[in-house]
């Protein structure tokens, strides 16, 4: 079978590497910049059924797929770093929530080595439906591409745009409302737990839009902040660029990249069993890190 090259394994790097090899992909192999630390998830390659190279250009020679799954700062540096080991004509499968002009960067870099590239733009968690979920593809080689991807249990593209960016623009201003709400619920909680309001706050959202169990809503999306802060800062700043390439100020997408870099320092709170109990659990964290002079200054 064709050779598939990870670039990055982090959640989405590690579900295609375990989806693969179910599938019957034994030729697998990766490569991430966090290898040589063994704290990072990237570290888990280990455990997976993938070998690893010693760089992104080895780790793509010979590969006819090489997907790239970074952090969404890193779209443009991947490529460059695939570049030189890319074989003529491979695919390179860019899932990076990066901006329009970070992903035209990338493009070239790919093209200029004789790659095709295609821009997808991940439109779910990638949990629920892994390899099944949805894509937006996008670029010139994107039509070409979507028949090809069965062979890889990619089942679900939409080919939208012949245009390099469009796809990325989707899934960002996109991203400015989903991460923008799990910052807004995130600071409008830390403050109502404080008060004692917050059941009347959430009861309060049905009235102004449409009926939801608000709580289980709010747990979810705080515990997506928690869990998956940094990453999501990342995604926001670069949903800032892509504002900012629209001539538009990013205000909220950089507070919400803000929030969600904060809300990463409290991941521990995952730990407790109910929304109140996380709350708690962050104040209580902070309050004491104020106290014995461990916290940088921030408030929450």
């Amino acid at each position: 079978m064709t050779r598939v090259t990870l670039i990055g394994l982090g959640e989405v790097g590690t579900v295609f590497a375990e989806d693969l090899a179910a599938a019957g992909h034994t030729d697998l192999v990766a490569w991430d910049v966090a290898f040589a630390d063994p704290c990072s998830p990237a570290a888990r390659a280990a455990v997976l059924p993938v070998a690893t190279a010693g760089s992104a250009g080895t780790a793509a020679r010979g590969a006819g797929l090489v997907v790239s799954a970074v952090t969404a700062a890193n779209c443009h540096q991947a490529a460059a770093a695939v570049a030189p080991g890319l074989d003529p004509g491979a695919w390179f499968f860019d899932l990076n929530s990066s901006s329009p002009g970070h992903k035209q960067q990338a493009a070239r870099a790919v093209e200029q080595a004789g790659g095709r590239y295609v821009e997808a733009a991940l439109m779910s968690p990638i949990a629920a439906r892994r390899l099944a979920s949805p894509f937006l593809l996008g670029g010139p080689h994107a039509a070409g591409f979507a028949p090809a991807a069965a062979a890889w249990g990619l089942s679900d593209l939409t080919v939208y745009s012949e245009e390099v960016g469009r796809a990325a623009a989707s899934k960002l201003c996109r991203s400015i409302i989903t991460k923008g709400l799990e910052s807004l619920l995130t600071e409008s909680l830390l403050a109502a737990r404080h008060y004692g309001v917050e059941k009347e706050v959430l009861d309060s959202l049905s009235n102004i839009l449409p009926p939801a169990d608000w709580q289980e809503v709010a747990t979810y999306f705080i515990s997506r902040s928690l869990r998956h802060g940094r990453r999501r800062s990342e995604e926001m700043t670069e949903a800032a660029a892509t504002v900012e390439e629209a001539g538009v100020q990013p205000l909220m997408s950089l507070a919400a990249s803000e929030r969600q870099r904060r809300a990463a320092d409290y991941a521990d709170a995952l730990t407790e069993s109910d929304l109140a109990a996380v709350i708690d659990h962050i104040r209580r964290s902070h309050a004491a890190a104020t106290a014995d002079g461990g916290y940088a200054g921030f408030p929450l």
